[in-house]
């Protein structure tokens, strides 16, 4: 299926608002409640309100810290009728990277949870209310009757409060920034990826439209809804064809299951991690899944043999889509009518609009079948990395096709193979974990001389975070000391799930730590344990 034809909303705001002629349409379901497109549109519209009178005003950032909940959403749309720029950041990253993200993109508000697994942040936003003078207001999720001051305020208080007030509205265009996404670098340090409303709608309506999502569908996936995919496809794309979403707040297989069949969810999207974990909690205890339809894979590798018993056991039709959030999410996607060996083994076509090349280290075009760096232009692409001209200008070239950094290639009927990456980035249930950022904090212990972080195959998570450590002579300490010195600093899932300890370090001719070696002689191991 092709995507639509014919004038479509070009902004996030528009999107909504068409969605919600028909305001009875169920938007979010989440356990056993459900909120309308009218609701929505409604609580956005007074949330607005309330913040353009604190005086936040187009082009400012909402910084929003929030699990899969009808709140970020609503904040978002809320952003979106005022021209904010929303910053979507992931709550269960540790203060100091949460404050770094804060302090650069100069958030003028931020929405956070009260308590959130085990987080007081309410004691957070206290603090950096502190030490970050441009940030003027946390606006606070939960369930306390609890005493705030004037510049803490309880979202639904906000909601209440802006109702009937007035409320502007922008004229707001395609082209205007609408979204700092973080993603990581090649030695872990954050970017803010500048995303328009066109960036990420483009690509969101070609997705939902290569898939045939109407309003009759519902839809689940989005947990992890401060990513590109989420706020684009997921969101963004239920919106746009008038369907409903299905939320979790964080990803249960076992819950996942139980809302596909209460809710009756006919399209599913995730990532490998959570395909796979629900086919064994399927596999154990089986669940009616027979509303399920269609869906789409990203994120990662998925194996061939996981990925036809998923579609045999648990989603059918379950496509595979290649995305980037510097490129708004979906760059390419296998469809439905592909030839059953190209729905295995690639990540399909581009989208409309979207142009690939392959390309080999002095930026040449590479013939049909060659493997090189994949580069990329279209609807998409990122206008840059926010307050990184010379990081930006890098990752583009002549003709402004973007440098991804994957290594793959384009065959004869023009379907995309993924290889791998030019850098050592592990990907892990969906998310990139770089190597240098694990070692630079693990070599700070007393114990470690040296650390190597290799990523290896693993069924479950794709790749697995592999610490080699060599330790300083006489010294004493266990991995799971070593992961406890890793947690205050390290988000959890760059916490080592293997640590293995070695005696020396086999070496290159050049005397270096053979990275490559310690992978290979690794990861022998685990396919002869698993062969």
């Amino acid at each position: 299926m092709s995507s639509a034809q014919g004038p479509s909303p070009s902004t996030a705001a528009d999107v909504l608002a068409a969605a919600a002629a028909a305001p009875g349409r169920p938007f979010l379901l989440s356990g056993d409640g459900m909120m309308t497109y009218g609701q929505v549109e409604s609580q956005a519209r007074d949330l607005a309100a309330s913040l353009h009178h604190l005086g936040i005003e187009r082009g400012e950032r909402l910084a929003i810290l929030l699990p899969g909940c009808a709140e970020f959403i609503v904040a978002v749309f809320a952003a979106a009728r005022l021209g904010i720029v929303v910053v979507p950041l992931n709550p269960r990253l540790p203060p100091l990277e949460l404050r770094y993200r804060l302090r650069h993109s100069q958030a003028a508000a931020a929405v956070t949870p009260e308590m959130f697994e085990g987080i007081d942040y309410l004691q957070f936003a206290e603090d950096v209310l502190e030490d970050l003078p441009e940030l003027g207001y946390v606006i606070t999720v939960g369930e306390e009757d609890l005493w705030y001051d004037d510049q803490i305020y309880q979202f639904e208080d906000l909601v209440s409060a802006g109702r009937g007030k007035e409320c502007p509205r922008p004229d707001v265009a395609s082209d205007d920034l609408f979204a700092i996404l973080y993603t990581a670098g090649t030695t872990g340090k954050p970017k803010g990826v500048e995303l328009t409303h066109g960036n990420l709608v483009v690509p969101a309506r070609q997705t939902v439209a290569e898939l045939g999502v109407t309003s009759t569908d519902r839809v689940i996936g989005p947990s992890d809804i401060f990513h590109a995919f989420a706020l684009g496809p997921a969101i963004l794309g239920t919106a746009s064809t008038g369907a409903s979403i299905v939320l979790q707040e964080s990803f249960d297989g076992h819950e996942a299951l139980d809302l596909i069949e209460r809710h009756g969810v006919t399209v599913h999207y995730g990532v490998p991690t959570h395909f796979l974990t629900e086919l064994y909690e399927q596999r154990r205890m089986p669940r009616d899944l027979s509303s399920l339809r269609c869906g789409i894979v990203t994120g990662g590798p998925i194996a061939d043999p996981a990925l036809r018993h998923v579609r045999e056991e648990l989603c059918p039709n379950l496509q595979v889509a290649y995305s980037l959030t510097e490129a708004g999410s979906t760059l390419s996607m296998t469809r439905a009518e592909d030839p059953p060996e190209k729905q295995r083994f690639t990540v399909g076509r581009p989208l409309p609009d979207a142009s690939v090349r392959v390309c080999d280290g002095d930026g040449s075009v590479l013939p049909v079948e060659s493997l090189g760096e994949i580069r990329v232009r279209g609807p998409g692409v990122m206008r840059g990395y926010h307050r990184q001209p010379d990081n930006t200008r890098r990752h583009f070239d002549a003709d402004r096709f973007l440098h991804t950094g994957d290594m793959g290639i384009v065959d004869e009927d023009g379907y995309l193979h993924l290889v791998g990456r030019q850098g050592d980035v592990i990907i892990k249930a969906g998310f990139d974990v770089y190597p240098r950022e694990v070692e630079s904090r693990i070599a700070t212990h007393p114990a470690v001389r040296d650390v190597v972080v290799v990523g290896l195959p693993d069924e479950l998570l794709g790749e697995a975070v592999c610490a080699c450590v060599h330790m300083i002579e006489g010294a004493m300490v266990s991995a799971e000391e070593l992961r406890a010195w890793c947690r205050p600093s390290l988000a959890t899932y760059k916490v080592p799930d293997r640590i293995h300890f070695f005696d020396e370090f086999p070496a290159t001719a050049a005397g270096k730590v053979g990275r490559g070696e310690l992978a290979r002689v690794l990861r022998a191991e685990v396919l002869r344990r698993h062969g």
